[in-house]
């Protein structure tokens, strides 16, 4: 049900995405979510201003290796000039597309008029998509959702915007702003969005397995899926949606060994690319996440605060 999509002159061969996550999806992860089946990856969120001002930090987030391909930077920000010369400043990264977040609920992203705050000025949300379309050769994609609260319910009149200003492709995630994650995706937002434009649409939210997965193609008509919170903790999540779309059977969850041994992976991992103290720390909150559910999950999350090693790691879940 998966079939081969092209965003600008970008081929996804199975369009089956991870979706940015804040303190989540990192190099490694992204990584490991490839592995087991995701078609594309995107970074975590970028601020464009953080790029032009040569922000350390935001340099460490852009990192991309070469088996993550294809794969999207996500740029926010509302400033037309910033957008554009952060935009150039990073075009020579081994980036395949550049993503642009219009969807963030966050309260501080909000009230600096980004992310989903765009969706409530179209001229604004103009000029920015046009100032990165026309300031790159890479396809440009941009990432909204149902509309920033019930009474403006306006993702179609978004997208059709996004499309003239030269987008390659749509996500839409089926919640507003004022949701934020609570409450049900409406599907048939994003079924509206698919029948408005011509580029590709992607569809996000609560997808977790392969029938929901199903379900978000059936009922929409999109051309591919990303997965968020989904995917946290749960990079199998990918390839059991594979299977199940292919064999209409769901492949059975990962053992309590698979998920430590895989936690231990990850952490050699993060280990190696930002030394064992900072690669612990980011560990936690990746572990939270894969133990979640399991009978000893507070009690790991308890030892984990104090693990300061690869090897007290290891001990813990081994």
């Amino acid at each position: 049900m998966l079939k081969e999509v092209m965003i600008g002159n970008v081929k996804v061969e199975t369009p089956l995405g991870l979706a940015p996550l804040a303190g989540v999806t990192d190099v490694s992860f992204r990584k490991l979510c490839r592995e087991h089946g995701a078609g594309m990856v995107t970074t975590e969120m970028v601020s464009a201003k953080a790029i032009v001002y040569k922000n350390r930090n935001t340099f460490a987030l852009m990192k991309t290796t070469e088996d993550e391909h294809p794969a999207a930077i996500q740029l926010f920000g509302s400033e037309p000039e910033a957008l554009s010369e952060a935009v150039k400043m990073i075009e020579d990264r081994p980036f395949d597309i550049i993503d642009f977040n219009m969807g963030c609920p966050v309260p501080k992203v909000v009230k600096n008029k980004e992310g989903s705050a765009l969706m409530t000025d179209l001229q604004a949300a103009r000029l920015a998509i046009s100032a990165l379309v026309n300031s790159t050769k890479k396809p440009v994609t941009v990432k909204i959702r149902a509309g920033f609260d019930r009474d403006h319910i306006n993702a179609v009149e978004v997208a059709r915007l996004a499309e003239e200003c030269g987008v390659s492709a749509i996500t839409v995630h089926g919640r507003t702003r004022e949701q934020y994650y609570s409450g049900k995706a409406d599907l048939n937002i994003i079924r509206e969005v698919k029948k408005a434009v011509s580029v590709p649409v992607f569809g996000n939210g609560d997808v977790t397995d392969g029938p929901s997965a199903k379900k978000m193609l059936n009922e929409t008509g999109c051309d591919g899926i990303v997965i968020g919170r989904g995917a946290m903790g749960n990079p199998w999540v990918f390839e059991q949606i594979k299977y199940y779309l292919q064999t209409g059977k769901e492949l059975p969850p990962p053992s309590q060994e698979e998920v430590f041994n895989m936690i231990i992976t990850h952490a050699k991992m993060l280990c190696d690319e930002n030394g064992e103290s900072m690669g612990i720390r980011q560990m936690r909150t990746h572990a939270a996440c894969y133990v979640k559910g399991f009978r000893c999950a507070a009690k790991i999350r308890g030892k984990m605060n104090h693990i300061e090693t690869l090897e007290e790691l290891k001990a813990l879940f081994s």
